[in-house]
């Protein structure tokens, strides 16, 4: 049976092939065109349209991108690596810094070394020594307006952070490339917490044998550079996890140093403004905030305008961040902070000094306790001091002039009132003429010679004979005196002799009461220094410093007995009620007598209102004094004295060059009087104790050049001159036992 439809297709077409010899050629595939659609084609089915095929890389291309593809790999492969150890580094630090950390109150005193406070005469603050520090203070108890400036000037985002500030390092590595440093020097970009980091030293304690002193380790300590930025972290890190953003603040806030010697700003609200740190203002705040960039360059006492200017940047600044208002800002600009009173004085730096050089060490320079000192300065009389000395240069001295002047001003008992020992009067650490030059006294020597004869029974009255003398003193050539003026007087009275410093005279009174006599006298009233046994001991050939001259006329003041200079009057350790000691000087021995003391006081009197001494008086008070001039003028002197105060000044270059047309009665006697002046202003005349003519009966006629009958000898004064220092050790020795 034959099929139909498809079978008969099949079977015609099976004859067609059959009938052929070679089977018909296959035809060529047809190439798929470019973009078409996978699954398509020609046939019916998926019907999708025709698109352009895929591009494909060529060989260079796909060759970088494949290497780009397997260095990221590798990168990637190690980058996380790497950042897992790093973090695992990290951490293990933190966490070893962390268990090292004390509680926060430890960590607020960051002196290595104690302090010396100062105190006036009426308990007031004057001067520091060493670093101060205020007290603990904390940063929830401060002005806000302080710890807002803090915070403003130092790290805005303190307390967002959580220790360091990634974009505040890529800043400040911008800043210093961009002014040519390296990427670390200059600005650091540091938070609080890295400085408060910084401050603490990373916790490493000040070892001895590691670094020369305590300055080499700070320096050690703030030193900036990668490998400390590094070290930083995980110690920052370890103080945010450790305390709460206001201790961390707190210990910033107490261990910075803030310039003048200042140890946190609880001392220096109290060094520059005379307040806590608690009752600062918006421009006092803004000041000492201020300082924090550069304490001792940006310090008030340093320079007042350039710490203003410092401090309207951290103002603006204040306000910018929204810590103060328009009206506050505008306020604290215009009425900009300014020094305490006594700040601004800085009065008594070469007393303090003095005061610091008389306290063993172990109490003053290097003590590890907080030391107060009670002393006998007056801030009124040292001012008038430095005003006096100013005045005298600023329009009685050359400009160019380069000499130098001191001044002493003592109570009769030897209590020092004032000291000023050079021409800057602002000082620390200077050479002070006062009590470390040691010169030749001059006629200023002379009130010794007649100490001596008016002890032994001369009285002002009594007669020498001023005319040409030599002196012969075996196995040394003869020596003859001249006076001044090249002239001689004849007979003349001891007042006459002492009241227009007549040299021949007074050698003539030293050698009739025996220059032996005259030697013990002048050194028990408390020179210094060995006098030499010459005739020309009479004439002050011996030296002397100012400090021990004025000394050594209050005991001329007293009424004849010896005085030990003296600035401290009482030395306590910070927070005890005792004192450790007191004074360790004041007056002693007797070395002449009391009527001795004032027939010489009347003799020096008449040097003021007629001799040498004239430009040293002052209308209404009762003055005495004696003026000195050595040889060549290369040393002036005047040193006189009311009823109350004794006054020493000296003048002279420190290369001993002569001075030009200087005497004792002339610049000295002119800056004694100015300071005078101001120390009397306001206080009522009060009589000297002193002799007057018929108070004493004039001896029988002497002979001239004769000494007194051998049966009279001079007072022997007992007193030797006492090393401050070494008293008050004594002191403390007795205290504590000698073993």
């Amino acid at each position: 049976m034959t099929q139909k439809g498809g079978g008969r297709g099949r079977l015609v077409a099976d004859k067609r092939y059959s009938s052929s010899k070679q089977p018909p050629k296959a035809s060529k595939p047809t190439k798929p065109r470019k973009n078409a659609r996978r699954g398509g084609g020609n046939c019916g089915g998926g019907g999708g349209g025709r698109g352009k095929p895929p591009r494909r890389n060529g060989p260079v291309t796909g060759l970088i991108i494949g290497l780009a593809r397997l260095i990221w790999r590798v990168v990637w492969g190690v980058g996380w690596r790497l950042a897992m150890i790093v973090a695992l580094v990290v951490g293990a630090a933190t966490l070893y810094f962390y268990s090292t950390l004390p509680d926060y109150t430890k960590l607020l005193d960051g002196r290595t070394r104690g302090s010396v406070t100062m105190l006036d005469d009426q308990g007031k603050v004057f001067a520091w020594r060493g670093e101060t520090f205020g007290g603990q203070i904390d940063a929830k108890n401060v002005s806000p307006y302080l710890r807002d400036a803090v915070v403003a000037t130092e790290d805005r985002r303190f307390y967002h952070h959580f220790g360091i500030s990634p974009r505040g390092i890529a800043s400040a590595m911008a800043i210093n490339m961009r002014e040519g440093r390296g990427p670390f020097d200059g600005n650091g970009g540091s938070t609080i917490t890295q400085q408060t980091a910084k401050l603490l030293c990373l916790g490493v304690k000040f070892d001895p044998k590691k670094w020369k002193n305590e300055a080499a380790y700070e320096n050690d300590c703030r030193s900036g550079g990668l490998r400390r930025k590094i070290k930083e972290v995980p110690y920052a890190f370890a103080l945010e996890l450790k305390y709460s953003k206001d201790e961390i603040l707190s210990i910033y806030l107490n261990r910075a140093y803030l310039g003048a010697g200042a140890r946190g700003f609880e001392a220096a609200s109290e060094r520059y403004f005379g307040i806590s740190a608690a009752n600062v203002d918006p421009q006092q705040a803004a000041m000492l905030a201020g300082l924090l960039k550069a304490p001792s360059y940006y310090a008030p006492t340093s320079s007042l305008k350039r710490s203003q200017e410092r401090a309207e940047t951290v103002l603006s600044l204040m306000h910018e961040q929204n810590y103060l208002t328009d009206r506050q800002y505008l306020d604290a600009k215009n009425n900009p902070a300014t020094l305490s009173q006594a700040a601004q004085k800085r009065a008594g730096g070469y007393f303090a000094d003095w005061v610091m050089d008389t306290i063993p060490d172990f109490l003053s320079r290097d003590t590890t306790e907080d030391v107060v000192i009670n002393t006998t300065l007056d801030q009124r009389i040292q001012s008038a001091a430095e005003d006096a000395m100013k005045s005298v240069y600023d329009n009685k001295v050359s400009k160019g002039s380069k000499a130098e002047s001191a001044i002493v001003v003592m109570s009769a008992d030897g209590a020092v009132r004032g000291m000023v020992g050079g021409r800057a009067t602002k000082v620390s650490g200077a050479f002070n003429h006062a009590t470390m030059a040691q010169r030749q006294t001059g006629s200023t020597f002379k009130p010794f010679v007649y100490a001596t004869a008016l002890d032994l029974g001369y009285t002002p009255d009594s007669m020498v004979d001023d005319a040409p003398v030599t002196v012969k003193m075996p196995g040394s050539p003869d020596w003859s005196p001249r006076n001044y003026e090249r002239s001689y007087m004849g007979p003349i009275t001891l007042t006459t002799a002492l009241e227009h410093s007549v040299n021949v005279a007074t050698v003539r009174v030293s050698e009739a009461v025996g220059r032996e006599n005259v030697i013990k006298v002048a050194e028990g009233f408390g020179f210094a220094q060995d006098l030499p046994n010459l005739p020309s001991v009479a004439l002050g050939v011996g030296e002397s410093d100012l400090l021990d001259m004025t000394g050594a006329y209050a005991g001329i003041l007293n009424g004849g007995s010896s005085v030990q200079p003296y600035g401290l009057t009482s030395l306590t350790l910070k927070g005890d009620d005792q004192p450790l000691f007191g004074k360790p000087g004041g007056i002693g021995e007797r070395v002449i007598s009391k009527k001795a003391a004032q027939e010489l006081t009347y003799m020096m009197r008449q040097v003021v209102l007629h001799g040498t001494g004239r430009r040293a008086n002052i209308d209404g008070y009762e003055i005495a004094g004696k003026t000195g001039t050595t040889q060549s003028a290369r040393d002036a002197w005047f040193v006189g004295f009311t009823s109350d105060y004794v006054v020493g000044v000296w003048m002279g270059n420190d290369d001993n060059t002569p001075l030009k047309g200087t005497t004792g009665g002339g610049l000295p006697a002119e800056i004694f009087h100015e300071t005078m002046k101001r120390v009397l202003n306001g206080e009522d005349p009060k009589p000297l104790p002193m002799a007057h003519p018929g108070d004493w009966q004039v001896p029988a006629q002497q002979s001239q050049g004769q000494s007194q009958s051998a049966g009279q000898a001079p007072a022997q004064p007992q007193r030797q001159r006492r090393d401050p220092s070494q008293s008050i050790l004594n002191e403390l020795l007795n205290i504590f036992g000698s073993n």
